[in-house]
């Protein structure tokens, strides 16, 4: 997940400190925003389908609940760290803010493989990260999500593990869950849509029409399916796609320069996001190294994998001909390397923007499951594109009228209205 020294939480705190001092915050004020305001750490005991046990790491950060409750995801990954979690909490505050929804930053995981574990077992886990946390979450508290290999079916156990222990129904705790069971429909599709809607946009200010564009893609998880989906419905060419190959435990590039067929991929790919090396093949893919997705010579780059993609070693090595740079994944240009890319002039939409639809989304599940009423497919996607293209917008115009990089427009905007929400209730 982390590569070398990079830290994912200084890489944040890198970010929030350049704004900070752009916009004069007060000290109070940034030290109280520069970390989470609450951390849990626990361990969680699952007896395992062979009749042994083994404990797993778990956390929950809850960076800032000053303009509502704590909202973000859970991930299952075997390399998660402390600080890659500080850091996820951190950009979920940003996140929420900039798309302006009433909610703060929070974000959760276990040291875990999920694919080499079985359902039973995956069941067990997720009922003993709720059972450490249901005092210190709920839907009022602090609303988790699905993020890095978890999914609804996860999201309803940690939904039901918490209803038994508190005696209720409380569709309203997490989101991210099956559709009829509390789901909100366009859930699935929402962050990769949500990140077309702001290169829609972002196109738009550049008089470029998406038909005439092509796109390569880092990962094939939830995020880029539809990112890819959408991109592609709406004309544009995605030309390559990097995924991880379950059998080869390695990642492949999968290229065809006259485009790739999305809903083709979407059939040889598992639900972890991992495509299927030989069956690519059969569809007339080139299978190219791991890094081949940032030298394509193609308008658009989305790297919607994990943080730390793009660093000093393969910037130099994105085409010239790349105008943008949409990150779908959180943090995955570390700080060296957005230097050179801020330099460059090569226009980014940062991520906690770029994939703010998840949350936005995940908000709209959480306003429908609390008033028991639910939405049309059609409703909630419009509402979404509005709130995208509006906080797209309004960075745009911000980073346009300060003369300012995409990221600090960002970081300006989202930072204000927390320090506003922190001051107003009279905290520092």
């Amino acid at each position: 997940m982390t590569h070398g020294s990079y830290n994912p939480y200084e890489n944040a705190q890198s970010q929030f400190d350049r704004v900070a001092e752009i916009i004069g915050l007060d000290e109070a004020t940034r030290v109280l925003l520069r970390q989470p305001m609450k951390e849990y750490h626990f361990t969680i005991p699952v007896h395992m389908d062979d009749g042994s046990t083994k404990v797993f790491n778990g956390y929950r950060m809850q960076h800032n609940d000053a303009r509502g409750p704590a909202k973000g995801g859970i991930r299952f990954h075997p390399q998660e760290t402390v600080d890659t979690i500080r850091a996820l909490s951190m950009w979920m505050t940003w996140k929420c803010a900039v798309v302006d929804i009433p909610l703060g930053g929070g974000k959760g995981g276990i040291i875990c493989d999920p694919r080499n574990l079985t359902e039973n077992e995956q069941e067990r886990l997720c009922r003993g990260w709720v059972r450490q946390l249901a005092k210190n979450v709920g839907p009022f508290i602090d609303v988790p999500a699905p993020d890095v290999m978890t999914n609804g079916k996860h999201m309803l156990w940690m939904l039901d593990e918490f209803e038994l222990i508190h005696g209720g129904r409380f569709p309203g705790f997490i989101t991210g869950k099956p559709v009829g069971m509390g789901g909100s429909l366009g859930r699935t599709e929402a962050t990769g849509y949500g990140l077309i809607y702001t290169v829609r946009e972002a196109l738009k200010s550049f008089a470029m029409r998406i038909e005439n564009t092509s796109a390569s893609i880092q990962g094939f998880g939830n995020v880029a399916q539809y990112a890819a989906k959408l991109y592609q419905e709406l004309g544009g060419t995605v030309v390559a796609v990097s995924s991880w190959d379950n059998t080869d435990k390695k990642a492949y590039t999968f290229r065809k320069k006259s485009g790739l067929d999305i809903p083709a991929l979407f059939s040889i790919t598992d639900p972890f996001g991992s495509i299927d090396k030989n069956k690519a093949g059969d569809l007339g893919c080139e299978i190219l190294p791991e890094d081949a997705w940032i030298e394509e010579e193609v308008d658009i780059l989305i790297p919607a994998a994990l943080e730390n993609q793009i660093t000093l070693e393969n910037v130099g090595k994105i085409s010239k001909q790349v105008l943008l740079i949409a990150e779908g994944a959180n943090g995955p240009i570390n700080t060296d390397a957005d230097e050179i890319i801020r330099k460059s002039g090569m226009f980014v939409i940062p991520d906690f923007l770029a994939n703010a639809g998840g949350v936005t989304c995940s908000y709209f599940e959480q306003v429908q499951s609390n008033a028991n009423y639910y939405w049309e497919k059609d409703e909630v996607l419009q509402k979404l594109d509005a709130q995208m293209t509006s906080a797209f917008k309004a960075v745009k115009e911000t980073a346009k009228k300060h003369d300012l990089y995409m990221r600090d427009a960002a970081y300006v905007i989202s930072i204000n209205r927390v320090a506003q929400a922190v001051k107003m209730r009279g905290w520092v």
